[in-house]
C-alpha cells in the first residue's frame, strides 16, 4: 500500500448473522485522519476491530502499514500497578528508536497525568483512566492509531489535550482512524459515515 497507512477495499462486515456494512472502500494516508460516524449498532467498533486485525471481514481486503496502536473502552492497563509502570509495561513491547521510559514520560505530560504517575491504576477516576488509555497509545509510538470511542469519559480539558495529541501525531506523519459518536475537532478529516441497514 504505497504511501498509505490503512485502506479498506470493498469490505463487508457481518456480526451475529447480520450484515453491518458492505462494500466499504476508503484509505487514510500518512498525516491524515478518518472519522467513522453513524448511529449505534451500524458497525463503528467492528470497523476499528477489522482495521486492527481482531475481526476478519466477510469480503474485501484491508491493507495497512504496521505497527498500529489500538484503544477501546478497555485501557488494558494493569489495575494494580502505578500508572507509569503500567504504561511502561506496554511501551517496552513497542519497537521504537526512542526509549520506552522517555515515551511514557512524554505521554503522561501530553495528557496531564504526570502527577498521577505513582498512583495505582485502580485508584484513577473514569476520566483519568480514559486519558491513561490514550497515553498508552501515544507511548506506543506507532504511526497508525485506531481509536474506538476515545472521547467517552473525557471532560472539556481532556478533550482539548486529546485533539492536540491527534494534531501533533498527524503533523509528524501519523495516521488516525477514529470511531466516534461525539463531535471532535479533527481538521480536514475524511468522514466515513455508516448507515443503518
Amino acid at each position: 500500500m504505497p504511501g498509505g497507512a490503512i485502506a479498506f477495499r470493498d469490505v463487508t462486515c457481518e456480526r451475529g448473522g447480520r450484515v453491518l456494512f458492505e462494500g466499504l472502500t476508503f484509505a487514510v494516508e500518512q498525516g491524515q485522519a478518518g472519522v467513522v460516524t453513524g448511529p449505534n449498532g451500524v458497525g463503528k467498533s467492528s470497523l476499528i476491530r477489522i482495521a486492527a486485525g481482531l475481526l476478519q471481514p466477510v469480503e474485501g481486503t484491508v491493507a495497512y502499514s504496521p505497527p498500529r496502536a489500538l484503544i477501546t473502552e478497555d485501557a488494558a492497563l494493569d489495575r494494580e500497578l502505578p500508572l507509569d509502570r503500567a504504561l511502561l509495561f506496554w511501551a517496552r513491547f513497542d519497537d521504537s528508536e526512542r526509549a520506552a521510559d522517555e515515551r511514557v514520560a512524554d505521554a503522561l505530560e501530553a495528557f496531564d497525568l504526570t502527577h498521577l504517575a505513582p498512583v495505582p491504576v485502580r485508584l484513577l477516576s473514569t476520566g483519568q483512566r480514559r486519558r491513561a488509555g490514550l497515553a498508552r497509545v501515544l507511548a506506543a509510538d506507532s504511526p497508525t492509531w485506531l481509536l474506538d470511542e476515545p472521547a467517552n469519559g473525557l471532560d472539556a480539558h481532556a478533550l482539548t489535550l486529546f485533539e492536540a495529541a491527534i494534531a501533533r501525531h498527524r503533523k509528524a506523519g501519523g495516521a488516525v482512524l477514529i470511531a466516534t459518536h461525539q463531535q471532535l475537532d479533527v481538521p480536514r478529516a475524511q468522514m466515513i459515515v455508516l448507515e443503518a441497514a
